[in-house]
């Protein structure tokens, strides 16, 4: 009878160690992401550098009450609609990207009247230099003249008068086209570099010795900054953007107005490294495995088989070339995609978080607050109402 009472108990033991641990085993496939992406090891809160310039301007950070830098346009009659759209997208994409207004502007006319750019479409504008030069307060950061094909190139006086006082509060001044030929005339460019149109070139070198002109389509040189056409426009402003907000807002809006130009392929929902032609053959197969794999992460394991390299080698290529581990760049990978469609759909958060390739909400939620700061139904929020 005792004994047969204590094999009852042993296989009663038995058969609930076994319960215990299957459970334990299904509750772990379930729940624990594939072994390759180690994102409970993943605890700096900075992208490595293969994935900052993508993302470090949709960082949220905390509100501060800091004024924008104010940009005056002033739009010469005929000016050139596209260099002018061209120069106020680049600053108002760099607003999309912040949770903070970077940047605001203003237009203004030589008579406050409405002006005709070169496309025949009349722009009212919101003040005159006239009317400008009397309210002494009303002075910008940064003031561009836009020019254009058919804008005359002789002087201004008040236009002059207004780039001078500009001059002495240390403000940026820049032009369009041939818009630098304005500051040309107030005597800003003496000893330095423009960029002009050129078939503007003759008019400077005959007017303006001591100004030289510019190889470069566009240039900054100290407070002067110019652009010889409508496509060089987005170029002189990436740079004014990146002077005066730091080079990381001015990649991640270069990203978006010029993928035209990046991309190979009409669509690259995924962002490549800049350099990745360079890269060995194993890497370059193991990125696009990454980013073909993104909803269902390949493990290290499939990686190292279908790369046919050791994990020691993979490692050192990643960290060689990407400056980062091939768990980090994939982690990354992922959340830069789940940070886009966060921006561009209205999917809930759970369907984000699986095309993402995160087994759970709150998962993906505690690696997305540690890289962008707040939680993801928070991020869409915030970037929603920028």
């Amino acid at each position: 009878m005792s004994q047969s009472f204590h094999r009852v108990m042993r296989l009663s033991l038995t058969l609930v160690l076994a319960f215990t641990y299957t459970c334990t085993i299904a509750a772990t496939l379930f729940v624990q992401e594939p072994s390759f992406t180690m994102t409970q090891s993943v605890q700096k809160k900075h992208f490595s550098p293969s994935h900052a310039d993508h993302n470090h301007a949709h960082v949220i950070t905390p509100d501060q009450d800091k004024a924008p830098i104010m940009i005056g346009f002033v739009l010469l009659e005929h000016f050139s609609m596209v260099a002018f759209t061209g120069a106020v997208d680049a600053l108002v994409t760099a607003n999309l990207v912040q949770t903070e207004k970077l940047f605001d502007y203003a237009t203004l006319s030589l008579t406050g009247s409405s002006v005709v750019s070169d496309l025949g479409i009349e722009i009212a504008t919101g003040s005159s230099v006239e009317k400008a030069l009397n309210a002494s307060s009303q002075l910008f950061d940064v003031l561009i003249v836009c020019g254009g094909y058919r804008c005359q190139l002789a002087e201004q006086p008040a236009l002059t008068e207004y780039l001078k006082n500009h001059q002495k509060n240390d403000a940026y001044l820049g032009g369009l086209w041939n818009g630098s030929i304005a500051l040309a005339h107030a005597g800003l460019t003496q000893g330095r570099r423009i960029a002009v149109h050129p078939d503007n070139h003759p008019y400077v070198k005959e007017h303006f010795q001591d100004t030289a002109i510019a190889k470069e389509t566009s240039i900054i040189d100290g407070s002067i900054l110019s652009c010889s056409g409508p496509v060089s426009a987005l170029g002189m402003m990436l740079s004014l953007v990146e002077d005066m907000q730091g080079n990381r807002i001015a990649r991640a809006v270069k990203e978006i107005l010029t993928c035209d130009q990046l991309a190979e392929s009409p669509i690259t929902p995924i962002p490549q490294p800049t350099d990745e032609a360079k890269y060995p053959d194993a890497l370059k197969k193991v990125l696009e495995l990454m980013r073909s794999n993104i909803e269902e992460p390949l493990t290290l394991e499939e990686l190292l088989h279908y790369a046919s390299v050791s994990r020691r080698q993979l490692e050192r290529l990643f960290q060689n070339h990407l400056e980062t581990s091939p768990s980090r760049y994939y982690l990354e990978l992922r959340i830069t995609y789940a940070r886009r469609l966060l921006q561009q759909t209205n999917k809930p958060i759970i369907e984000v978080a699986i095309a993402s390739g995160f087994v759970s909400s709150s998962h993906f939620s505690n690696c997305f607050k540690d890289y962008f700061g707040v939680a993801p139904s928070n991020f869409r929020k915030k970037t929603s109402q920028a």
